[in-house]
């Protein structure tokens, strides 16, 4: 009954036919109040609504949204009173100032980078609710999944309000384990040493990249993807990847399910081409990569790379290279027939760069190798991106090619977001020698935006200092070539050891440049002045050398330089070979002829669980006119493991110190291997074996036969404790010495810096 009584007194006002029309306004007059800071034809013109015209009720509420919608006011309200529309808003209030509360791991500067809202502007609530939620992604991103941020606003007088963001930051959440399903050739170890992921470890206070970061999960699998092509397996796929929360929910457990497949060789490679104007004979040659090695997609691009050289070399411009590869499953080999073909006829119509406030444009610019009218080539444009990044001056770089105002025109954008390229350091240092010291350094590798490096250190111990300064032009008179200018001036006062005094100063400009893929040539000269002095020993031989005024050296050099480690075939090998003579007698006191050389190989066994290294390096100091000094002799220090500091080689045993006299020659074979011990990875500690034999020999002046000179091997063994920590790798050597003379002085403890040849 009141269902029926209800239809029988709402019937007539749904279905009436007057209901169904909206009803119309026109308005003669618009009244606005509340407004402060918008003016009046602003909030007339977001209505939308002219003064006269016929409007209905709909268009009357799309003005209301409109007025909303602008952001500008905190309530607004629109009523209709006859010909006139009356509108009443409340503006948002201005920000006074912005606040972060609770905040410990972001700092305030940093945050304000992420925010929007700005002081002195309107707030507004939904631009404040996304700038908390950029907030929470920011910790995301450092690990701190559980964060949370809330904005607040605190009224103040003159329609003013405080923007605080309240932020719990939560506890960062680690990675606790990462493991690996489906690998057989290379172990966990070896996998995780290449991600950007770590496992939580001992250093988990300092380390930060231990926590859970789904993006740089993203990254790890092109890392896998990388490794895993570049050693030849062109079937590997990162099935899946599974992040687990513990338990207690404060870490995960991160798997990579992987699919391996078989690693593949090269199998014939060839050149080809239809064009009558190639030699392909000439093409052929000028491939790098034999059947048999690995297969590796960046021996393929390198290749690529030459062979397009080289067609410019020969005039032929708009050729392009494309690879054409032939699986055979039965052996495992691919066969790669590098096909020369006529590409499109476009060329380089401009570059435009922006982004760099601080580097000059031809700093960029003398990265390509291309300029605007040659022919384009987007694997140059590629390398090019590539080579600028390295200079370490961005943060950011991209070089792009978008179509010019033709078809047959580029145009080739470069991006950039400049880093910081300075340094300023103070800091203390110890060596088992030298005992501490204090250090103060200054470094720039883009000074003045040039692109050249400028550096200054002064470094002062307990008996002795070092000041040096070096300036670095890479691209003197716009070409390849790097002109260097190096001074120092150094002091020792070494009455404990040498019983000797020292003070050298000297400047020496060089002139480096590439003379082949893999060669580079540098020449300098050298003016120094070394002086010996204060001598309290009992040495005839140095006596006699320090009786002698301060001696001028003025000599001429060079260094012939073959290295593979980086741009090499093998990607877990390389060779150093380094040659370096020195010519005194350009001026001066003195004349010699001084050379040495350094061979040096790297490379991984065990599936690249094992390094191997060996290394020999040697030197002959030759003086024409005169006897050589101490200050000048070889004495092995820091090339040989297990003895100390002066504590091979010829000494003269009449006095009663045993004094270090040094050799004119030394020669010393290195050879060690690192491995891991067992050591959960994220720790960063692998272990290693060494061995090093060699010896320093020879003298001008040996006293008359009472100082033994001759060539007298020494060798010593040990093992080694690498640690990757995050003030630098670290290197602690215990050693012994299996062979030595009597009077050699040893050294079983040794803590250095970790370096690689």
């Amino acid at each position: 009954m009141a269902l029926f009584l209800f239809f029988v007194i709402a019937g007539p006002y749904v279905f009436s036919p007057g209901a169904a029309q909206a009803q119309n306004y026109s308005f003669t007059n618009v009244q606005i109040e509340g407004n402060q800071r918008v003016d009046a034809s602003t909030i007339l013109s977001y209505a939308g609504i002219a003064r006269g015209e016929t409007v209905s009720a709909a268009q009357v509420n799309q003005a209301y949204q409109n007025i909303v919608e602008s952001g500008l006011f905190e309530e607004v309200e629109i009523e209709p009173r006859g010909g006139t529309l009356f509108i009443r808003v409340v503006e948002y209030p201005t920000i006074n100032v912005i606040n972060f509360e609770g905040n410990r791991m972001i700092k305030d500067e940093d945050l304000e980078q992420i925010i929007q809202s700005q002081s002195r502007r309107v707030y507004n609530p939904s631009l404040a609710e996304a700038d908390a939620a950029a907030i929470v992604t920011a910790y995301e991103q450092s690990g701190r999944l559980a964060a949370t941020v809330e904005p607040r606003i605190i009224r103040r007088s003159d329609n003013r309000v405080d923007l605080a963001f309240e932020i719990v930051e939560g506890r960062g959440v680690e990675v606790e384990r990462i493991s690996f399903v489906g690998n057989r050739f290379y172990s966990d170890g070896r996998l995780r040493r290449g991600l950007g992921t770590k496992q939580a470890g001992l250093l988990r206070r300092l380390i930060r990249s231990d926590t859970f970061v789904a993006d740089r999960i993203e990254f790890d699998k092109q890392v896998l993807q990388d490794f895993y092509v570049s050693r030849g397996f062109i079937d590997f796929q990162v099935l899946s990847v599974t992040s687990e929360l513990t338990r207690n929910r404060d870490a995960f457990l991160i798997t990579f399910n992987l699919r391996e497949g078989q690693s593949f060789k090269f199998g014939e490679v060839t050149a080809s081409s239809d064009l009558a104007e190639v030699d392909v004979d000439l093409f052929q040659e000028a491939i790098r990569v034999h059947p048999g090695v690995t297969y590796s997609p960046t021996l393929v691009d390198n290749t690529i790379a030459r062979l397009e050289r080289l067609a410019l070399q020969q005039g032929l411009n708009f050729i392009r290279v494309d690879p054409r590869v032939t699986r055979n499953d039965r052996d495992l080999t691919l066969d790669v027939d590098f096909r020369i073909v006529k590409g499109p006829r476009v060329f380089v119509e401009r570059i435009d760069i922006e982004g760099n406030a601080t580097t000059l444009d031809r700093v960029i610019r003398r990265q390509f190798r291309t300029v605007e009218g040659d022919p384009f080539n987007p694997r140059e444009i590629r390398e090019t991106a590539e080579r600028i990044r390295a200079l370490g001056f961005f943060s950011t770089a991209e070089v792009n090619a978008r179509e010019g105002t033709s078809p047959d025109q580029v145009i080739v954008d470069v991006n950039v977001e400049e880093a910081p390229t300075g340094s300023l350091s103070f800091g203390l240092n110890y060596s088992v020698t030298n005992g501490a010291g204090a250090a103060i350094s200054f470094s720039e590798s883009n000074f003045l935006g040039r692109g050249q490096y400028l550096s200054f250190s002064l470094t002062s111990g307990v008996d002795n200092s070092v000041t040096s300064f070096t300036f670095a032009e890479p691209a003197f008179l716009s070409r390849d070539v790097t002109f260097r200018f190096s001074a120092s001036y150094g002091e020792s006062s070494n009455q404990d050891s040498t019983k000797y005094d020292t003070r050298r100063v000297s400047i020496s400009p060089s002139l480096e440049f590439p003379t082949g893929e893999f060669t580079r040539l540098a020449l300098r000269y050298t003016i120094a002045e070394t002086d010996l002095y204060n001598y309290t020993g009992a040495s005839p031989i140095i006596q006699a050398e320090a009786d002698e005024e301060a001696l001028l050296t003025s000599s001429v050099g060079y260094t012939y330089s073959y290295d593979t480690r980086r741009t090499g075939l093998n990607p877990n090998a390389g060779v150093l070979l380094r040659f370096n003579q020195n010519f005194g007698g350009l001026g001066g006191d003195t004349k010699f002829v001084e050379t040495t050389a350094l061979v040096a190989s790297e490379t991984t066994v065990m599936n690249e669980d094992v390094t191997l290294r060996a290394e020999f390096e040697g030197g002959l100091l030759n003086f024409l006119d005169g006897n050589s000094r101490v200050t000048e002799r070889y004495f092995l220090n820091g090339k040989m493991r297990g003895f100390d500091n002066n504590g091979i080689g010829p000494r003269d045993l009449n006095t009663p110190s045993n004094e270090a006299l040094g050799g004119n020659m030394f020669a010393v074979v290195r050879l060690e291997a690192d491995f891991p011990i067992g050591v959960p990875e994220e720790y960063g500690i692998r272990g290693g074996l060494f061995a090093d034999v060699g010896s320093v020999w020879g003298l001008d002046n040996d006293n008359g036969g009472s100082v033994d000179d001759g060539m007298n091997l020494r060798a010593a063994v040990g093992f080694s404790i690498f640690w990757t920590t995050p003030i630098g790798p670290l290197r602690f050597n215990f050693s012994d010495a299996v062979q030595k003379e009597s009077y050699d002085e040893v050294r079983n403890f040794d803590l250095t810096i970790s370096t690689r040849f």
